[in-house]
């Protein structure tokens, strides 16, 4: 298999459906990097399913020879979060407080319809524990290397560690992560993939172990624009139809002037602008305009936002006989939701729905506005030794991506870096239920960077 057919789905599902490689093939060679003693398969992975995947690999390649319709993607290894629910193991959500909980009885509803499109379950992927940072360090598990710099043992990003490093190592065709703040995207902006985040009711959150009920979303980390839209079809239960992209001289784009562009790092500045001129000089549109309701939203997030109560109240009776054993940097931020009053809740609902509903005829003009996925470039872990430090580069890592979950809406992170630079992630983002096209939009800017 060429490093080319193991980076996308298209690729490989044609390479299947020809007969130039199988299954099976593609499975070994997926357990081959995740076993590589020289990789990072022990800290990316909490559990590979290595007997599974090759059972169902053979049953693939011999419905394949017998000539049997199949779905277009049966065969393709993928990764899976460690908080989705696969039946007879234990979701243990990146935490030691978990591991000894009863077996999932059943499937959660998207690794059933992963299932169901003929994708196969290779192994479940590392994270921050309980999905609770942008970073994706996890103390009881190890830290899965970034592999833009590995001697500097730099983070992959949050909350989806491992899904993300899965895909860039190519130990799975794609990662499925959730999102509540970032967690899909900032590692793919860190780790030079691309993530998405759906609209959040579009995919279903059963059986998904939950962060946050208000922000939770699921969503997939790959190396493409159209494998992350074909994923994201089979996890909604959509029609898997051909991702058009429109010509880039039809598009147009805001650059919010909030406090998204403040204190970017050189790498993220340069990048980013760069990425804007290009895109014009191809055509699109672009203006820079002043939206001071995004600015109110980290005002809002001040006391922990609702990820904090919404934790809390996942774990308050857990907590009581099991703290000790949480992360503490986690637990700190979980026990940051024992102070909001019901009035306080119940007050920032009502000023999200507000926040909604006044931004959504502003972003309705364009096609997507465009702004850094993340401020910053990933750090090394020992940048994060302090817990103040920890605090203040998460904070750092969360502060764009944050927005879009926080007004219901839905972006896609790609890279905008040129070779040999840090990754850099470009986002595009706009109101929910515009998936389609934020992910057509990204297509534009995707070929116009590989055509060059």
């Amino acid at each position: 298999m060429t490093e080319s057919s193991s980076t996308t789905l298209g690729h490989a599902a044609a390479e299947l459906a020809s007969g130039r490689t199988t299954s099976r093939a593609l499975v070994e060679e997926c357990l081959a990097r995740i076993d590589d003693p020289r990789g990072e398969g022990a800290r990316t992975f909490l559990r590979v399913d290595a007997a599974a995947a090759r059972t169902a690999a053979d049953h693939v390649d011999a419905a394949r020879r017998r000539g049997t319709a199949l779905p277009r993607y049966a065969g393709i290894p993928i990764s899976v979060k460690d908080l989705f629910d696969v039946a007879g193991e234990t979701t243990t959500a990146g935490s030691i407080v978990l591991k000894d909980a009863a077996p999932a009885t059943r499937d959660a509803t998207v690794v059933a319809r992963l299932r169901a499109a003929g994708f196969l379950l290779i192994g479940r992927t590392n994270m921050t524990e309980f999905a609770y940072s942008g970073l994706g360090v996890n103390p009881h598990y190890g830290t899965p290397r970034n592999p833009w710099d590995r001697p500097s043992h730099r983070i992959p990003g949050g909350s989806s560690s491992g899904a993300a490093v899965s895909v860039a190592d190519r130990m799975a065709f794609a990662g499925i992560g959730t999102d509540t703040g970032g967690s899909c995207r900032i590692p793919a902006a860190f780790c030079g993939l691309v993530g998405f985040k759906p609209t959040a009711h579009r995919i279903p959150r059963d059986g998904v172990y939950p962060l946050s009920v208000t922000l939770d979303s699921v969503g997939p980390i790959t190396t493409t624009v159209a494998c992350c839209a074909a994923i994201d079809a089979v996890l909604a239960g959509e029609p898997d139809e051909p991702l058009v992209a429109p010509p880039i001289d039809r598009l147009r784009f805001a650059v919010p002037e909030a406090h998204v562009l403040a204190d970017l790092s050189a790498p993220v500045a340069a990048a980013f602008e760069r990425a804007l001129q290009r895109t014009s000089a191809r055509g699109a549109r672009i203006e820079r305009i002043r939206i001071p309701m995004i600015d109110e939203i980290p005002d809002l997030n001040r006391a922990g936002g609702f990820s904090a109560p919404e934790a809390f109240a996942e774990h308050r009776r857990r907590l009581a006989v099991d703290a000790a054993r949480y992360d503490p940097r986690v637990l700190t931020r979980i026990l940051r939701g024992r102070d909001m009053s019901a009035a306080d809740y119940l007050e920032l609902h009502r000023r999200r729905h507000e926040l909604i509903a006044n931004l959504r005829p502003v972003l309705a003009p364009y096609d997507a506005l465009l702004m850094p996925t993340v401020p910053i470039v990933a750090p090394p872990l020992d940048a994060l030794a302090a817990d103040e430090d920890y605090a203040r580069i998460n904070a750092q890592a969360l502060r764009n991506t944050s927005i879009v979950n926080f007004i219901d809406g839905c972006a896609i992170s790609l890279p905008c870096h040129d070779p040999g630079e840090p990754p850099v992630g470009l986002s595009l983002f706009a109101s929910g239920n515009t998936d389609r096209r934020v992910l057509a939009a990204a297509a534009s800017l995707e070929a116009e960077r590989t055509s060059r």
